[in-house]
């Protein structure tokens, strides 16, 4: 070997780079189907500000009224806590929205970052329609060696309830 020091630093130096790496992003994913049609659902949800009206983790939600990328809406949640989230992609014409927690605040939710997506489609059945919600996030402590309550399976429990409580309310309260 021409260059054996090199070859030598090199395999010394790359286990360790594999130990240093940062947190991988998860993933969430919840639907429901909800007996109503799709302009009835869109018409719930399409008012970012106002997700408080069906969604029962959340205590109160106010918005700027502004249904387009920049639009923020601030949530506080039943243990009191208070997330800031902005949109990023918002279209009536395609029941759909994007957004992404613009401050964090792990002591509310354990996640230092996500970005979700709610999608209002056709259901199998006339007059059905699906709400799905699907998120990439990071966990609350994105150090190497994050405690129990902020580590990966933390936030994909706390997404994961989140969003199966928020779908549930949204369809108890279409369907009563």
């Amino acid at each position: 070997m021409k260059y054996p020091a090199i070859a030598f630093s090199s395999a010394l130096l790359f286990p360790l780079l594999s130990l240093a790496h940062g947190p991988t992003p998860q993933k969430a994913k919840e639907s429901v189907s909800i007996n109503a049609p799709i302009a009835t659902v869109w018409e719930t949800v399409k008012a970012f500000g106002s997700i408080a009206n069906w969604h029962p983790d959340i205590k109160q939600s106010t918005g700027d009224g502004k249904h387009e990328s920049g639009g923020t809406r601030t949530i506080t949640l039943q243990n009191g806590g208070q997330l800031l989230e902005e949109l990023d992609y918002y279209s009536d014409k395609d029941h759909e929205y994007s957004y992404r927690l613009k401050t964090e605040n792990v002591q509310a939710f354990p996640a230092s970052s996500y970005s979700v997506t709610l999608k209002v489609l056709p259901g199998i059945d006339t007059g059905n329609s699906n709400v799905e919600l699907k998120s990439r996030f990071y966990r609350g402590d994105t150090g190497n060696t994050p405690p129990e309550h902020l580590n990966d399976e933390a936030a994909v429990k706390a997404m994961n309830a989140f969003f199966k409580n928020g779908l549930d309310g949204l369809k108890q309260k279409l369907e009563k």
